[in-house]
């Protein structure tokens, strides 16, 4: 009967694990610094059921808003002090990415099984925002960590059922402003929590700072090849690698992305740093058939070549959109210096991919 019940608690621990774990959850999120002092933010964006159909989202200056609660929108009004480019989620102004007109960049990335909103109050709701809610809110208000930090403590944060993803977005956050400084947003057990992100990187579940207790494993690791050993005679020289895990679960990635991110090469500049940015996020990409499995039944993967979407890239300092995506691995931009965000008076949105939806390819061939 003992023997029963260990087996039934280890197959409960393991079923935990895996949905903790699982690879659908596999956006990935880095920081890298160049000599000039300039910071480039940059994601993944996975999603193994559907395609999310994203669109680059230009919202104006004065826009007002008004966020969700489980009543519907009647949570609180805001107007925007800053323009905004970001990238939407399921066709709606649910941003997913962006960043301000003062350099200030907001990710969201999914957190299933640890994130706990605060509790829904009715006669608290002209405070009351939701997960999707969360980016718009801080890119249109804030231009400092220090901002985010206080401004964070004056709303509530509640969870809503979305209908096409059939649950509420579970979700933390990453924050970062053009000095490099980052914080990390979490909502556990009804609470908010902020961190302090000093490596610049954040993954899924669990919680930001168990991520960080977890690299202490990994404090061995070398960037270069471990030196040979000598016992009794025999030379014994290292066959494999250094050792980083290479699953495609958020603490694995976590570890990666940690590794690459220290041991990048010398970046001189953004436009330096643009590029050694994608070569990282790369090593990221998720096949198609490898992130499915989340608890969503609406799998429709028709028309999808990969389980990353998309991949973006933000200068800070010059406030430059960069971005690939699934379909068209050509790199375009958007600049938000270039846009007069008084003069818009509507959100505007653009797609991420012309039609047909497909890689532009140069021809080279010589002619005869």
């Amino acid at each position: 009967m003992l023997e029963k019940r260990l087996l039934r608690t280890l197959m409960g621990l393991l079923l935990l694990f895996s949905y903790y774990f699982t690879p659908a959850n596999a956006c990935t999120g880095i920081l890298l610094k160049a000599e000039d002092k300039s910071t480039v933010y940059g994601r993944t964006m996975e999603w193994g059921t559907f395609d999310l159909n994203s669109r680059v989202t230009i919202i104006p200056r004065g826009y007002s808003f008004t966020g969700l609660t489980p009543e519907g929108k009647n949570g609180k009004k805001w107007e925007t002090k800053y323009g905004v480019v970001g990238l939407d989620m399921l066709e709606k102004d649910f941003l997913a990415d962006g960043i301000n007109e003062r350099g200030l960049a907001v990710g969201l990335f999914y957190h299933p099984g640890f994130a706990k909103y605060m509790s829904y109050e009715k006669d608290k709701a002209r405070n009351t925002i939701t997960a999707v809610d969360v980016v718009a809110y801080i890119l249109t208000q804030f231009d400092t960590l220090k901002e985010v930090r206080n401004g964070m403590q004056d709303i509530r944060v509640v969870a809503v059922y979305e209908e096409a993803l059939r649950k509420q977005v579970d979700a933390h956050w990453i924050v970062t402003e053009p000095s490099g400084e980052s914080l990390i947003i979490e909502y556990i057990n009804g609470e908010l929590r902020i961190f302090d992100n000093p490596l610049g990187i954040i993954t899924n579940a669990p919680t930001y700072d168990w991520h960080m207790i977890n690299l202490r494993n990994y404090i061995n690791l070398s960037a270069v090849a471990i030196p040979a050993q000598n016992i009794k005679d025999l030379d014994f020289t290292r066959l494999s690698g250094s050792g980083l895990p290479g699953d495609f679960t958020p603490p694995s990635r976590f570890v990666r992305a940690v590794a690459w991110s220290q041991t990048a090469r010398e970046l001189k500049d953004s436009e330096e740093t643009i590029y050694e940015l994608f070569r990282i996020l790369d090593n990221f990409n998720v096949p198609l058939g490898s992130a499915e499995g989340s608890d969503n039944e609406d799998t429709n993967l028709n028309g999808m070549r990969s389980a990353t979407i998309w991949t973006t890239a933000w200068d800070l300092k010059n406030k430059i959109l960069y971005f690939h995506t699934q379909h068209n691995r050509r790199v375009r931009k958007v600049e938000l210096q270039m846009i007069n965000f008084f003069k818009l008076e509507e959100i505007n949105h653009i797609q991420l991919d012309d039609d047909p939806k497909k890689q532009d390819i140069k021809d080279i061939t010589p002619a005869n």
